[in-house]
């Protein structure tokens, strides 16, 4: 009789299979393009912007978040993602938690985004999208079958108007499931919200609206938010000026917006540096390293700003590649989470490549003045270290649902047995 090896203690939550290795390589290609950008776009800024002039000072910073970050995503990517669960309803608590911590703390002209440990300062929006898709994903799958039902719903206020609607008007399970579920989302983005992070805002509603239609909840509500959505941008747009829920700068930004003569000195300064950067990039770019907006013109260019960058340096022809490698690792997570052994896992996968699709998007649209600026980062390229330790466990949640898909065991480093 074989002798069979006891498990140990850490047997039971971290899996041995082996990760996707496209997905992990693509991932790996993104990050180091990235901190080579950071570097050539944040040189001459740290000089004149840090003490001691360090030119590497944030190169240097990123460089270390970017190595923590991969062994945090090698952890949470060795993790049996069964216990994401776990992770998702105690992390939607604290995200609640830090997000009202924040609207305690000192504001920065009425901005409230940071909470600063002295060595370490952190947004809490971004740890509240990794747990909204954890929630959602946990939640959408365990409610699935209320999710699609068509019964009346069995919440007491559901069955008194079908009562006093004479048995016409019917709620069904998964409208009450749905809207459940809309209203966590509606919380978490209502709390960024006040916080004057629009960009956050529209990042948790973005992920809310993506999970909904992926948890399969009834398409006649995505149509009709849809239409409400459309209607809402367009009044904000008209009417920026007379809403009063808008900050002053969020109406500024609009009105830069729409009007390309606005304050060239003021509203429009970074947006029309960032035209001007792709403009002088051409087809080839003027080479890594030569960029001339990023000396001092295009404000922070290792932040939000930095794919204009890119695109002068690298040119369209180098953000075009960027930009492919950023689909094909959306496409491959994709691609695992449809493999996936359960729709917990698939949910999970698709949550967390649709989000990162999504920033990459907004972040794309506002640098090119398609959109209005809205302050979002650019994934692995913007500098930040919350981000890119939120990025890379999103990154190892993925990997950890890949190493229990159906999918061929191709990519691995292990010896395989030959019967």
């Amino acid at each position: 009789m074989e002798n069979k090896k006891k498990k140990g203690f850490l047997d039971e939550f971290f899996i041995k299979n082996s990760m996707d290795l496209p997905f992990f390589l693509l991932l790996l290609l993104v990050l180091a393009i990235g901190l080579v950008m950071l570097l050539s776009s944040s040189y001459f800024y740290a000089f004149y912007n840090t003490a001691g002039n360090d030119s590497l000072h944030y190169f240097k910073r990123q460089l270390f978040f970017a190595i923590t970050g991969l062994g945090i995503m090698y952890i949470v990517s060795k993790l049996d993602y069964k216990y994401l669960k776990l992770f998702g309803t105690i992390g939607m608590g604290v995200s609640l938690l830090l997000l009202v911590i924040v609207l305690l703390m000192p504001s920065e002209d009425g901005i409230k985004r940071w909470i600063d440990l002295g060595f370490f300062q952190f947004q809490p929006s971004e740890v509240a999208k990794f747990m909204l898709i954890l929630f959602l994903a946990n939640g959408l799958s365990k409610d699935y079958k209320k999710l699609t039902s068509s019964k009346l719903s069995k919440e007491s206020f559901a069955k008194q108007i079908y009562a006093m609607s004479g048995n016409k008007i019917l709620i069904s399970q998964g409208t009450t499931t749905l809207f459940y579920y809309l209203f966590v989302v509606v919380v978490i983005a209502g709390l960024v919200a006040l916080e004057s992070h629009l960009s956050g805002t529209i990042l948790i509603l973005g992920i809310g609206v993506i999970m909904l239609w992926l948890g399969e909840g009834r398409a006649k509500w995505f149509a009709i938010g849809a239409t409400v959505a459309i209607v809402a941008v367009i009044i904000v747009v008209k009417e920026y000026d007379n809403i009063p829920l808008l900050r002053d700068y969020m109406a500024e930004r609009i009105k830069a917006w729409l009007d390309k003569d606005y304050e060239p000195t003021g509203a429009r300064w970074q947006t029309n540096q960032s035209l001007y950067a792709i403009g002088s990039g051409g087809f080839f770019g003027s080479g890594l390293g030569n960029s001339k907006e990023k000396y001092l013109y295009v404000s922070e260019p290792q932040n939000d700003f930095i794919f204009a960058i890119v695109c002068e340096e690298l040119g369209f022809v180098g953000a075009t590649a960027i930009l492919l490698l950023y689909g094909a690792l959306i496409v491959r997570g994709i691609t695992i989470g449809m493999h996936a052994k359960d729709r917990f896992g698939s949910l999970v996968a698709f949550g967390m490549v649709f989000q990162l699709g999504l920033q990459v998007a907004l972040n794309v649209a506002v640098v090119t003045d398609t959109v209005p600026n809205t302050g979002i980062g650019l994934p692995f390229f913007s500098y930040g270290g919350s981000s890119m330790w939120l990025c890379l466990a999103e990154m190892g949640a993925v990997l950890s649902v890949s190493r229990q898909a159906n999918m061929p065991k191709v990519y691995t480093f292990k010896k395989q047995k030959v019967k």
